[in-house]
């Protein structure tokens, strides 16, 4: 039998490849001579499998438990500073005395008491806890001790009432504390237990609703016998420690002992010893040292002596007696502090940092020398060239019979008169508006005012600022006139616009229009400092921080620091009961520079805040007094202007003030007549950038007096014709959405014909936008007042500041 033969049309498929690979000359050849990467570009991940990869994730966590394990240990142990506690009732009815003397559990520990004027602290060491506390307490009135122990303090212990929790000041007191920064905080409630049993459920309930508000998540411990006492101690030596980054990468200290040496030369000034524990980070001799309220100074030594509050003192056994042990306290150890002092470091002159705070600008800088001989030389034959003029003379004229011709169409010297003339008019009306600016703004401010006789009650009419009062109110209209029509100016009658506005320009758009960040800038400028990069070098300093070991006093440690050039009122504070708190500058922070804020207005205060106004700011670990501007927190290069401090956006703050590296925590107050300072904004720092431009926008407004179909003849944006032609490159807006231009003068009262994209309504206003840049004002003061502290009324209640509730 004949087997099947395929015809000539049978489908011929082509045959599956089955994983064969390539040789190396068709690969070369599909190449064309590209070469391969001879390294990765990208890291190669390794592919772990999942009994690795849940074996890592173990790791970790050990890792993570261990670091925690050790902060916990090392805070409050022998090896590390003591648990720094601060007190602050939130309520009047709290007994602050009491609740102290609660935590001096003789029985739990050894109290070492020590009373700095008004503030009262006490050191308690427990050896059987291997723990040991500093407690110090503040009133929440005292607005600056309660955030300057906070800056420095390792837990917070609130103390609330067990019926309204906290009033008013306790309220206010909590909100600028969480604007600067909570370190680890504990609830304890004070008086609870004295309540009948009925009544103690329902207050516990609600006190829950309300701490919930404030605190959510967080449960307050009772504070009312010796029992709840211990058991607070041992929840505060066990909770988790919550971290300032401002703090953490710098080295702080709490002043325990102050001495003070003045000098040869002058009795007012001399060297302040600060004995104290090392927190945060390594103290260096050679870097700057701020002491909070007070500004900046050199260290000139470093001394260790012996640590006054030991958690284990040694015990000395007397050779009669060997049963009786006798312990050594810190007062009988002074004589064995003063014999085992060692200096740790001395300040080397070639190492040490500057204090020098501003640039020195030359006033020579950018001026022409005097020429030289050769100079002068090619001058005269440079001129001689250019003053070559060929002229038409009679014949026989002599050379110096034709310089004697006058050329009729060479009026070179009457156009040069013209524009020397212009220019020293340009730069009289450039004084002048700045003084017109001074004095419009003074006319805004200052208005009189006839108020209409009617019966007023004595008793009240004594507390009111009549002057004040009027001030208030022209603050509330030019606030409410700003928001109903934002940047409108008048146009004035007596000074052609053209001089008023010389320093402003049109802009064709607002967000992509070109300006030069160097251009017209201050003469304060050529004070302050600038950084290059001021990212990359932050980066680069905290880095350092970490990665570098610094030679100092570790942290931990008992030292002396040795502070020169300190005047004798630092002293003084102390003594009169104001904590001492210094902090460790980092490198170029005592410099000068344009720092930008970003803050958002406080709900509590609704007064109007106008810019340039002096507010207090506390930035960090500083305080200082300025003027500052605010400006659109926007994304662009460049920034509008905003004349005062709106509620419903956040704002950028920019003021001249020292170099800080964020982050940072800004609070905003504004000292009132009475000496009380009310917070205005909270926010963070933001950067320090000179080159950030805030653009101060102005609107002339006009309105059309006859309607066109794109045509209108509009009046009242200007008053004379020269200023419609200077300012006819500039273009229109309508409020209404039309854009135009201005075609041509009519007449010579300021009415001008003007095009534009659309018919006009009778009703829109046509607006013209002009633009200049603005700076802040060079207002800086470290210096700032200590505010009045709020006192007891009738009723026992502490009355806050005004705005506050």
């Amino acid at each position: 039998m004949a087997a099947h033969r395929p015809g000539p049309l049978k489908q011929q498929n082509k045959a599956h490849k089955g994983g064969r690979h390539r040789g190396r000359g068709s690969a070369q050849r599909d190449g064309k001579g590209r070469l391969a990467l001879k390294t990765l570009s990208k890291k190669v991940r390794k592919e772990l499998s999942r009994v690795d990869q849940r074996h890592r994730a173990s790791q970790l966590r050990k890792q993570k438990k261990e670091a925690v394990l050790a902060e916990k240990r090392q805070l409050g142990g022998k090896d590390g500073p003591p648990h720094q506690v601060l007190v602050v009732p939130l309520h009047s009815r709290i007994s602050l005395p009491e609740a102290m003397q609660l935590l001096q559990d003789r029985d739990t520990g050894t109290v070492h008491l020590n009373e700095l004027g008004n503030t009262q602290s006490f050191m308690l060491l427990c050896p059987h806890l291997k723990h040991r506390w500093f407690f110090t307490s503040a009133r929440p009135g005292d607005l600056h001790t309660v955030l300057d122990m906070a800056k420095v303090a390792d837990t917070i212990l609130f103390l609330l009432d067990p019926l309204e929790g906290w009033d008013s000041t306790g309220d206010y007191c909590l909100s600028c504390l969480f604007a600067q920064g909570l370190p680890t905080y504990t609830l304890a409630v004070q008086g609870i237990s004295g309540l009948p049993l009925k009544k103690q459920i329902d207050a516990r309930k609600k006190l829950s609703k309300a701490v919930e508000k404030r605190f959510p998540h967080d449960k307050f411990l009772l504070l009312d016998t010796q029992q709840e006492a211990g058991m607070l101690l041992r929840q505060l030596a066990n909770q988790k420690q919550q971290h300032l980054a401002f703090r953490d990468r710098r080295a702080y200290l709490f002043a325990h002992a102050v001495d003070f040496v003045p000098s040869e030369e002058n009795n007012l000034v001399g060297t302040l010893k600060i004995s104290g524990y090392v927190r945060g980070q390594t103290v260096n001799v050679n870097r700057l040292l701020h002491i909070v309220g007070h500004g900046d100074f050199q260290m000139k030594q470093i001394d260790a002596p012996g640590d006054p509050f030991p958690l284990n003192p040694r015990r000395i056994k007397p050779q009669k007696d060997p049963d009786m042990a006798m312990e050594i306290c810190a007062t009988d150890t002074v004589d064995d502090m003063e014999e085992g002092l060692k200096v740790l470091m001395r300040a080397d002159p070639d190492r040490q940092e500057s204090l020098q705070a501003e640039v020195i600008p030359d006033p020579m800088e950018g001026e022409q020398t005097w020429p030289t001989e050769e100079e002068l030389s090619e001058a005269k034959g440079f001129l001689k060239e250019s003053s070559k003029v060929v002229k038409k003379v009679p014949k026989g004229t002599s050379s110096y019979q034709a310089e004697w011709i006058l050329d009729g169409g060479s009026q070179s010297g009457g156009e040069g008169d013209e524009y020397e003339y212009d220019d020293m008019e340009h730069e009289d009306f450039m004084e002048e508006e700045s003084q017109d600016e001074s004095s419009e703004e003074e006319e805004e401010e200052y208005e009189t005012m006839t108020v209409g006789e009617s019966v007023h009650d004595d008793l009240y009419d004594e507390k009111v600022d009549e002057e004040a009062e009027a001030k208030m109110l022209e603050k509330y209209k030019q606030e409410r006139l700003e928001e109903m029509f934002p940047d409108e100016v008048d146009t004035p009658r007596d000074v052609a616009a053209r001089i008023r506005f010389q320093k402003y320009r049109g802009l064709k758009s607002f967000r992509t229009s070109p300006w030069d960040p160097k251009e017209n800038l201050p003469q304060d400028y050529a004070r302050i400092f600038q950084f290059q990069n001021f990212t990359n070098t932050r980066k680069s300093i905290f880095k350092e921080i970490e990665e570098k070991e610094v030679e100092g006093a570790e942290v931990g440690w008992y030292v002396t620091l040795h502070v020169s050039e300190v005047p004798v009122s630092v002293v003084e504070c102390f003594r009169q009961g104001a904590p001492l708190i210094a902090f460790s500058l980092l490198p170029h922070e005592q410099k000068m520079s344009v720092l930008n804020m970003v803050v958002r207005r406080d709900p509590g205060n609704t007064e109007p805040v106008k810019a340039k106004e002096e507010l207090i700011f506390h930035c960090g670990f500083r305080r200082f007094r300025a003027s500052p501007l605010f400006s659109q927190h926007t994304a662009a290069d460049k920034h509008k202007l905003q004349r005062f401090l709106t509620a419903d956006m956040a704002l950028v703050v920019t003021v001249y003030a020292p170099i800080t590296f964020p982050p940072a925590s800004v609070l905003l107050f504004k000292q009132k007549s009475n000496g009380m300072h009310s917070l205005i904004a909270t926010g963070h720092l933001m950067s320090v950038d000179p080159d950030r431009m805030v653009i101060k926008r102005v609107v002339l407004s006009g309105h059309p007096f006859k309607i066109f179909t794109k045509m209108a003849v509009v009046r009242y944006m200007f008053f004379n014709r020269e200023d419609v032609l200077w300012f006819k490159p500039v273009e229109l807006r309508t409020k209404w959405g039309r854009r135009g231009h201005i075609k041509e003068p009519l007449g010579t009262h300021g009415h001008m014909k003007c095009s534009f994209d659309g018919k006009l309504k009778s009703q829109d206003t046509v607006l013209m936008n002009l633009y200049k840049r603005v700076f802040p004002k060079w207002t800086y003061d470290p210096y700032v007042p200590e505010p009045v502290p709020w006192v007891k009324s009738e009723s026992s209640s502490i009355v806050p500041q005004e705005g506050m509730e």
